[in-house]
């Protein structure tokens, strides 16, 4: 399953732009023993990386009652991260100190939704 956004992932979401801020939700299905491991990531994620590209978390969430889903659709965790711009967000991930913490978020996860939101 996929859990990160490959260069022809980033390429799509810059090209599709429509411009101005954008929030991103993210729906988290943990591994084994991944919560914690996903707190290293998102601990870096708050403390240096969201204000250095002006971005907040707005919302952040562990899944609960599934009411409507299918068996297995249920997720561990849904958080929403607004950023000022889609290029905002790609200057992050492409930041060569951000990478040295994405490994663990990679180790958290089994399957990961990631997904722009356009206002309406």
């Amino acid at each position: 399953m996929a859990v990160d956004p490959r260069g022809s992932d980033l390429k799509r979401y810059l090209q599709d732009d429509p411009g101005g801020p954008v929030v991103m939700l993210n729906l988290l299905r943990y591994a084994d023993g991944g919560r914690e491991t996903y707190e290293k990531y998102s601990s870096a994620l708050r403390t240096t990386f969201l204000a250095r590209y002006g971005a907040e978390v707005l919302y952040a969430g562990d899944g609960s009652t599934a009411l409507v889903a299918e068996p297995g659709q249920e997720w561990d965790a849904v958080l929403l991260v607004r950023y000022p711009s889609r290029e905002a967000f790609s200057r992050m991930v492409a930041d060569p100190e951000y990478q040295q913490f994405t490994h663990f978020r990679t180790q958290a996860l089994t399957e990961a939704v990631l997904q722009a939101t356009v206002p309406r």
